[in-house]
Order: structure tokens, then C-alpha cells, then sequence
């Protein structure tokens, strides 16, 4: 008995690590589309104290702690005939070349197929201008796998393979629209919109096929943005069963979608409902100045639009997505940002037409905002779980429980509990 009790009572002194059952890496970073633009126009990047950043794809990974970046792709970038967003730059040459970096400099990649020439979101999915000749659903199909099948084929080759592709962006009302009789309504019955139901995972499924042939350890996203409605958000995955995807990925703007308790509700729902898929959230973004006048739902007084504020805010999402042991990812939309150089720049190149104030620097100095450094947090267990399992497995360590027995060697298939290795002690709940 006194050898089991000794260390016992000498291993409740260290710190207990907070382990889920099913042990999931954590995946941070931001949508950095437009970076190579501001570049191209010399914008100035510094740190928090003013230093000039010499690449900043590099700084993200090294000093900010990211380990993935997103960015989209347009068919034949153009923009809209009407409210016009800009930054539509994003074609396969301009993909290849951001990827590429991205992946040279250690992180992983996210390629957001828009599959179409402008900006798909909840109002708006328009067919490619080159797909127009045949919008039969099986032309349709057809388009999506041969160009999905082409753009992964020649990022492979250029060395800007994917990690993770999104299938899709915000697609929550469908896709490549031919009209309103082709949407789908995730707050109504499956059985009142079968057809367009039918419609939409044929779709998603010739794009995922592609995924799956051309780049097979590739993790594939379908992307909605109904965060702050679960049901909807529920339902929408729910009657898309049928096609064959790894991640669920949803938009959260809480200035769009309402308060932390309803992402939260989400996130707990997709959690029992799809216990086998991951949860990312692919967009988020928080003021540091100047709170929106569109803004559905105003949190100026629980997050204030200033550094500060969006800072908190940055800490709070942090610390809700690590309640949920499927939620995996947290990516910042257009951190970037970082003021338009004056009126002598191509609106339509390079910047939204006035500042959406929202990015990771501050647009009037140019000097990075501290939300940027504290994402990082979501992998604060990855990390130091990573090098005890790590070190557990190189040397053969055995797991025990605390009466001291030997339980095995792998601890993601023990029960919850208290386990010992290499004497620390690991949480698994």
C-alpha cells in the first residue's frame, strides 16, 4: 500500500492539464485575402510597438502563434453590377501564389471556393459567367467538379496544396442560383423544399468529389452562416446528410448574429446532433472604432468598438469555443485591413470603400491591435498536451490512473477520468 500511496499524494501536486475525451488540434488564423494587395501598394505593417513587420505572413506564424490561413477564390473576378463590394482580386493565379506562401511559411491552407465571379453570401450566389451556357443542375455539377478538380490540380503542382477547402461560402439559402425557385430554407421543412434540397447536395457533392480525387487528405468544409439560429443551423446540416464533408464552418458576427449564449447554444446542438464533425468557425470579427450603423444587434456595451473592446471580445469567443470539444477552428475575416493610402488607390483593387474598421490593424497608425496576439489561446492546451503525448510516446510511457495501476498506453481510448503520465496529470472530460 505505501507504494501506491506515496505517490499518490506526490503527484496532487502538480497542475492538472484539462483534457476532452477525443483529444482535437486547434486550428487559428484569419482570412488574409487582400494581404498581397495592401503589399503591392507598400502599406506599412508594424507590430504593437511600432516595428516594422518585414513579411507578415511569416510574423503570424512566428510571433502571433497562427497555424492556418484562409483565403477565397472567384471564378473570373468581378464586381457586382450593384452594391458593390471591392477587394474581388482573388483569381487561381493570385490563390497560388498567397497559398503558396502561406504554405512555405509553416501553416496550413484554406481555400474558400466562392464559385462565383463576385462575392457569394446569403443574398447573393450568381453562376459564373463562363458556367451560364448550360445551367442544367447536371451542367451545374458537371462545372463545379471539372473547375474544383482543375484549381486543386494546379495548386498541388505549384506547391500551395490545401489543408482544408470550403465547398461553398455561406451558403445557407444554397447555391448557384438560377433564380429564387433554386434556394433552400433552412427554417422551413426539408419536405417543402425537397427538390431544391436535391439540387443542393448534388452540387455539393460534384464539388466534394473533386476535393476527394485530387487532394484526399484534405479536409472539406461546408460553410453557413445562421450561427445565432440553431435550429436553422441545425436543420440546414441535417438535410444535407447525404453529402460527403469533415466540417461544419459557420460565420459568427455578433453584431449579425446576436450574443456568445446563442453561438453557444449552437455549438452544444451541432456537438449531439454530429458528434463525428468538427465545428470552425471560419469568419469572425469584432470593432476597434466606429460601431457600425448596420449592425443588426449593438454590443457596444458589453464589448465597447475600441481596442479594448475588441480585445474582449477576442478573449470571450476564445474562451466559449473551448467549452465545445468539437469546435476546432477560429479564423478572423480581413485582419489585414490596415487604411486605404489616400484617395490615389483603386478602390476597385485593393479596399472596401470606407474602412470596415474591423480588421487586426489599426487603419489610422498601421500598428497591430492586441486581439491579434490573443487568439492564439485556443491552442494554449494543444500545446502543452502535444509535447506530453508526444514525449509519452517516443519513450513507451505507460498511462496510469491515480490508484497507480496501469490503465494503457493510449489515452484517447480511456474512459473520463484522472490519469497519470510521465508524472502529469491529465483531466480527460
Amino acid at each position: 500500500m505505501k507504494k501506491l500511496i506515496l505517490p499518490i499524494l506526490f503527484l496532487y501536486s502538480f497542475t492538472i492539464i484539462a483534457l476532452h475525451a477525443e483529444t482535437r488540434q486547434h486550428w487559428v488564423g484569419g482570412d488574409i485575402s487582400l494581404l498581397p494587395s495592401y503589399e503591392g501598394y507598400n502599406t506599412p505593417y508594424y507590430d504593437a510597438d511600432g516595428k516594422t513587420i518585414g513579411d507578415v505572413i511569416t510574423y503570424l506564424h512566428d510571433e502571433c502563434g497562427w497555424n492556418a490561413a484562409r483565403v477565397r477564390l472567384f471564378v473570373t473576378p468581378t464586381e457586382r453590377t450593384s452594391g458593390a463590394k471591392t477587394g474581388v482580386v482573388q483569381d487561381l493565379a493570385y490563390v497560388k501564389k498567397l497559398g503558396k506562401r502561406i504554405k512555405d511559411a509553416g501553416m496550413k491552407l484554406m481555400v474558400d471556393f466562392h464559385y462565383s465571379d463576385c462575392w457569394a453570401d446569403p443574398s447573393y450566389q450568381d453562376i459564373p459567367s463562363t458556367w451560364k451556357t448550360n445551367t442544367s443542375n447536371e451542367a451545374l455539377a458537371d462545372s463545379m467538379y471539372q473547375y474544383t478538380k482543375r484549381c486543386l490540380t494546379e495548386l498541388k503542382a505549384f506547391g500551395a496544396e490545401p489543408d482544408f477547402v470550403q465547398v461553398g461560402n455561406e451558403i445557407s439559402y444554397g447555391m448557384l442560383w438560377r433564380s429564387n425557385g433554386d434556394k433552400v430554407f433552412p427554417a422551413q421543412a426539408k419536405t417543402s423544399y425537397s427538390t431544391q434540397w436535391s439540387r443542393l447536395s448534388q452540387l455539393l457533392n460534384s464539388g466534394c468529389k473533386a476535393v476527394r480525387d485530387v487532394c484526399p487528405d484534405c479536409k472539406i468544409v461546408i460553410h453557413t452562416e445562421r450561427s445565432g439560429v440553431s435550429t436553422q443551423t441545425v436543420n440546414f446540416y441535417n438535410y444535407i446528410s447525404d453529402v460527403d464533408y469533415d466540417i461544419i464552418g459557420l460565420s459568427y458576427y455578433p453584431f449579425y448574429h446576436n450574443a456568445l449564449s446563442y453561438l453557444s447554444t449552437t455549438l452544444s446542438n451541432l456537438e449531439k446532433q454530429f458528434p463525428n464533425k468538427e465545428v470552425q468557425i471560419v469568419e469572425t470579427a469584432y470593432f476597434y472604432q466606429y460601431y457600425a450603423s448596420d449592425a443588426t444587434y449593438n454590443f457596444a456595451s458589453t464589448w465597447a468598438a475600441t481596442e479594448t473592446g475588441q480585445l474582449a471580445f477576442a478573449n470571450d469567443l476564445v474562451a466559449e469555443l473551448l467549452k465545445h470539444n468539437n469546435t476546432t477552428g477560429l479564423y478572423w475575416w480581413f485582419p489585414e485591413e490596415n487604411g486605404n493610402g489616400g484617395a490615389s488607390w483603386n478602390a476597385n483593387t485593393i479596399v472596401i470603400d470606407s474602412w470596415l474598421n474591423r480588421g487586426l490593424w489599426n487603419s489610422n497608425n498601421h500598428r497591430a491591435l492586441k486581439a491579434l496576439y490573443t487568439l492564439k489561446e485556443l491552442r494554449a492546451n494543444d500545446t502543452a498536451l502535444a509535447h506530453i503525448l508526444q514525449d509519452a510516446s517516443r519513450n513507451n510511457q505507460p498511462i496510469y490512473n491515480i490508484c497507480g495501476q496501469v490503465v494503457g498506453k493510449n489515452l484517447k481510448e480511456l474512459p473520463k477520468g484522472i490519469y497519470i503520465i510521465d508524472g502529469k496529470k491529465i483531466l480527460v472530460k
